[in-house]
C-alpha cells in the first residue's frame, strides 16, 4: 500500500499503535489489518456494513459520543479506543438485550460451542438479566435442507444480506414487528439456490441444516480442509467428520462449513458431500488383470474430476504405454484454451472472479449460469448490487432465476455461437488499438448476415453500446457451450481479439473441477475412432472413481492433491473418508514406473504452464485477517507469442424442430453424491408449452430420444417459465457416461413416444 502502488493512505492511531490503511477503508477495517480486536456481531467482510447490532462502537478524540467502527471511515490523525470501561458497559447492555428472549438451549443447540452469542455473553460477563420481555409464539420453520427457529433469531440480518449482495436470490426480508420479528422467505413460489448461505452465517442457532440438527456437537468434530470438487471454483471448505459409533468404525462427513466470513459455498459444495467412493476393495487378482489389460490399452478415458498430481500421473502412464488419453470433458476447453493462447499473447485468461465482482458491465455468453458455474453467478450477483452493473446475458435460452440480475438479454439461435463471437467483436474491439489484420477482418465481417442468421438484431448491439457508455471495469464471461462447437478454435482466437484489443477481461468457465489443471498437464486425444459412448469398449481402459471403470479411483473428498480452478490457482485437498481400493500410485508401480504417493508429483506439475515447485506439505490454507486468500498459489499467466487472427465464421447451421441441451441442475449436486442417486427418478425432460406442442407431446408423458449414441427415456415436464422448442435433458443420472458426452450441447432430437416402435 505504498505510494509507489499509486494507492492513496491515511494514517491514524488505534489503541496507541500508529496504522496505515488504505484510502477509504473504515475503522474497524483498519483495525483488522492492525490485528487489533474489535467486537461485532451483525458484521461481515463479505458485504456491506449491516449495523445493526452497535457492537463495534469505539471512541475518538474529539468526538462526542461512541461511533460506528463499521461505517466510520479512517481518517489521517484519528485517535481512536476501541477499549474502555464505558464501551465495556455499553456492549454488556447490548447482549443483555440480545439475551432477553433468546431462550437458553444451548445444551441442545446445534450451535452451541460455535455460537457468537454464547461467547459474547460470556466475554462481556452477562450474569444477570435486568430486562424481560412478553415470550411470543413462534414455532420451528423447516425450509428443506435449512431449519428456521424464529425464537433463536436475534434480526442480525446477516442471512438477508449474503441471500441479496452474494447469492443474489433476494429471497430473504425481515417482517419488522418489535420482538415478534422474524425473517420471511418473500418468494415462497419461486425456487430458492438451496446454498445454504444463510445458515452459515448465522451467529445463533436460528437457521441450521436440517440433515445435522441434533446429530453432534459441533466439539466432536474433526475439522479437515478441501477443496469443493463440485465446479471449477475449487471453494475451500472444511469437512467435518467422526466416527459414527463405536460399531460402525468407518468415519462419517457429518457436514461441511467453510470460513463465512470471506467466502461462499453453493448448495452442490455444502451439502453434497457424500460422493466418496464406498464399494472399493483391494482385490489382487482383479488389480493384475487391470494392470495387463492397461498394457494393451489404445486409450486411457477418464473425468477431469481428479488431481493435477494423478493427471501428471497419467500423462507419465500414456507415455509410459503408449496409450492415448482421452478425457471428453476437458478435450474442447483444451483446444479453446490452445487456440486462446495463440491469438492472445499470454498463457491464461486475464479475468478473475474478484475482478468480476468489481466489474459495472459484464457480458456472459454461452453459459446456462446459474446451473454451470454458481461462484460466477454470486460474483455477477455482487457486482450487480454493489456496483450497480449492466449485465449483458447471451444465451439461447431465458433464465427466468437470474432475471433480477441481467439488464439486457441476447438469445441467439442454437449453433450461432460463433456468428455472436464475431458480431461482440464488432461491438466491443477498440480499432485504434487493434492491428491493422484485425481491423480488415472486423470491416469485411457481413454483420447483416450474421445478425440475421444468429437473430441477434443490429439494434440489440447497439443498445448493448449505448450502455457502455462511462463505464470502467468490464468482464466477459464465456462457458461450456462453446467448448465442443464444431468451430472452438475460431471463437477462442476471435474472444482473445475482444480481451487484447478492449477493455474487457476474459473469464472461460472450466466445463469440471480440474478442466483446467488437466488441460495445463495432459495432452489430449479427440474421441477414439468408432468410439460408441457406454463402458469399457474395446481398446479402452476407464478409470472411474464412480466404482463403473476397468480400475476404480478414489473420489475427491478420499484423496490429497491439488486442483486448479477458475482463478487460476492451485489448491490443496486433504482425504476426509479412507479409501479401499487401489490408487493411481499403484497402478504406476506395477508398470515400473517409480512413485511412492500421488503427492510427491506436486512440486513437479509443469512450470513451462505456470506451475510452481512447491511441495505439498508447504502449500499454505485459509485466509488473512483481511479476506485474502492464501491457499496454495497462483498459476504464472507467462506471456506467450501469438498474433493468430480469427477466420471469417463458417455459415451458420440452423437447427429445425425440437433441440436438446445438455445442462444437469445445479442443485443436483453433480453426478456422484448419495442424493443424486435418490433423485435419479426425478431425471426429466424439461421444456416450455411450446416445445411440447413442436414434439406432440403432453405434460407427464414418457418419452425417448438419443443424443450422443446415448438413449434417453425421460418424462416430460412443462416449464411455464420457459420459451421456444430447447428442451433441457439432464444425465446425472448416466454415471461414468455423463463425462463421456462430448458433443456440443445442443442436439437436434427427435421426440418419441416411450411405447412406440422405431421408425
Amino acid at each position: 500500500m505504498s505510494k509507489a502502488e499509486n494507492v492513496k493512505t491515511v494514517t491514524l492511531t488505534i489503541d496507541g499503535k500508529e496504522v496505515t490503511t488504505r484510502w477509504g477503508n473504515t475503522i474497524l477495517q483498519a483495525a483488522r489489518e492492525a490485528g487489533i480486536y474489535i467486537p461485532t456481531m451483525c458484521y461481515l467482510s463479505k458485504v456491506e456494513p449491516i449495523a445493526s447490532c452497535r457492537m463495534c462502537v469505539v471512541e475518538v478524540e474529539g468526538v462526542d459520543g461512541m461511533i460506528l467502527s463499521c461505517q466510520e471511515k479512517a481518517v489521517d490523525g484519528a485517535v481512536v479506543r476501541t477499549g474502555s470501561e464505558a464501551l465495556f458497559r455499553e456492549r454488556q447492555k447490548i447482549m443483555e438485550l440480545y439475551d432477553v428472549n433468546h431462550p437458553l438451549e444451548c445444551g441442545v443447540c446445534d450451535k452451541s460451542g460455535e455460537c457468537d452469542l454464547q461467547n459474547k455473553t460470556l466475554e462481556f460477563a452477562v450474569d444477570t438479566q435486568e430486562f424481560t420481555a412478553r415470550d411470543q409464539c413462534r414455532p420451528v420453520q423447516n425450509w428443506g435442507f435449512i431449519s428456521y427457529d424464529p425464537a433463536l433469531c436475534i434480526m442480525c440480518e446477516r442471512c438477508v444480506r449474503v441471500c441479496t449482495e452474494i447469492v443474489g436470490d433476494e429471497s430473504l426480508q425481515i417482517s419488522p414487528g418489535g420482538y415478534k420479528s422474524t425473517i420471511v422467505n418473500v418468494k415462497p413460489d419461486e425456487p430458492c439456490a438451496e446454498c445454504g448461505e444463510c445458515m452459515a452465517v448465522c451467529p445463533v442457532g436460528a437457521l441450521v441444516s436440517t440433515d445435522f440438527k441434533y446429530s453432534s456437537n459441533a466439539w466432536e468434530l474433526e475439522k479437515i480442509p478441501g477443496a469443493c470438487a463440485h465446479c471449477s471454483a475449487g471453494c475451500e471448505l472444511r469437512y467435518e467428520v467422526k466416527h459414527a459409533s463405536i460399531d460402525d468404525p468407518e468415519p462419517k462427513i457429518y457436514r461441511v462449513t467453510n470460513d463465512f466470513e470471506f467466502a461462499s459455498l453453493c448448495g452442490a459444495g455444502r451439502f453434497g458431500y457424500d460422493f466418496e467412493n464406498r464399494g472399493a476393495r483391494k482385490d489382487p487378482e482383479a488389480f493384475a488383470r487391470a494392470v495387463e489389460a492397461l498394457r494393451k490399452a489404445e486409450t486411457i478415458r477418464f473425468s477431469s474430476v481428479i488431481s493435477n498430481e494423478e493427471a501428471l500421473l497419467l500423462a507419465r502412464i500414456a507415455r509410459h504405454t503408449g496409450a492415448r488419453l482421452v478425457c471428453d470433458d476437458a478435450r474442447g476447453y483444451q483446444k479453446f484454451l490452445r487456440a486462446y493462447r495463440e491469438a492472445s499473447g499470454k498463457s491464461l485468461y486475464g479475468g478473475n472472479l474478484g475482478k468480476l465482482q468489481r466489474s459495472d458491465m459484464i457480458v456472459v455468453f454461452a453459459t446456462r449460469l446459474y446451473d454451470d458455474a454458481p461462484m460466477v453467478k454470486y460474483a455477477i450477483a455482487t457486482a450487480s448490487k454493489r456496483q450497480k452493473a449492466q449485465v449483458v446475458y447471451c444465451h439461447p435460452m431465458e433464465d427466468p432465476r437470474i432475471q433480477n440480475l441481467v439488464t439486457r438479454l441476447i438469445r441467439y439461435e442454437a449453433g450461432a455461437e460463433e456468428g455472436v463471437a464475431a458480431l461482440l467483436a464488432d461491438l466491443l474491439v477498440d480499432r485504434r488499438r487493434a492491428p491493422e489484420e484485425l481491423r480488415r477482418f472486423l470491416e469485411d465481417l457481413d454483420i447483416g448476415y450474421l445478425s440475421a442468421e444468429s437473430n441477434v438484431s443490429e439494434e440489440e448491439i447497439e443498445a448493448v453500446r449505448r450502455v457502455m457508455w462511462k463505464r470502467k471495469r468490464f468482464t466477459l464471461v464465456v462457458g461450456a457451450d462453446v467448448y465442443n462447437h464444431p468451430r472452438v478454435e475460431n471463437i477462442a482466437r476471435i474472444l482473445a481479439a475482444i480481451e487484447r484489443y478492449s477493455d474487457f477481461d476474459l473469464i472461460a468457465i472450466p466445463p469440471a473441477s480440474n478442466s483446467l489443471g488437466v488441460s495445463l498437464i495432459c495432452d489430449l486425444a479427440d474421441e477414439a475412432q468408432g468410439y460408441t459412448v457406454g463402458y469399457n469398449a474395446p481398446g479402452d481402459f476407464v478409470l472411474s472413481a464412480l466404482g463403473d471403470g476397468d480400475l476404480d479411483m478414489p473420489a475427491m473428498n478420499q484423496q490429497e492433491g491439488t486442483l486448479t480452478t477458475i482463478a487460476k490457482r492451485v489448491v490443496p485437498t486433504y482425504p476426509a473418508l479412507p479409501y479401499g481400493g487401489y490408487e493411481l500410485a499403484d497402478l504406476a508401480r506395477a508398470l515400473g514406473i517409480g512413485i511412492e504417493h500421488v503427492i510427491d508429483l506436486t512440486p513437479e506439475l509443469p512450470a513451462e504452464e505456470g506451475f510452481s515447485p512447491v511441495a505439498f506439505d508447504d502449500l499454505p490454507l485459509g485466509y488473512d485477517n483481511l479476506g485474502t486468500e492464501l491457499r496454495g498459489y497462483l498459476l504464472e499467466n507467462a506471456p506467450r507469442e501469438g498474433e493468430a487472427l480469427p477466420e471469417e465464421p463458417a455459415e451458420i447451421d440452423s437447427y429445425d424442430g425440437t433441440v436438446v441441451y445438455r445442462c444437469d441442475p445445479g442443485n443436483l449436486f453433480g453426478p456422484f453424491t448419495a442424493r443424486t442417486h435418490q433423485l435419479a427418478a426425478e431425471a426429466k425432460l424439461v421444456g416450455s408449452a411450446q416445445f411440447a406442442a413442436a414434439a406432440k407431446i403432453a405434460d407427464g408423458e414418457r418419452v425417448r430420444f438419443e443424443v450422443d449414441g446415448i438413449a434417453f427415456e425421460r418424462v416430460f415436464t412443462i416449464d411455464t417459465s420457459m420459451k421456444g422448442t430447447i428442451a433441457i435433458n439432464p444425465v446425472f443420472d448416466t454415471g461414468l457416461r455423463s463425462f463421456a458426452i462430448s458433443s456440443y450441447r445442443f442436439s437436434p432430437a427427435r421426440i418419441h413416444h416411450a411405447g412406440d416402435a422405431d421408425e
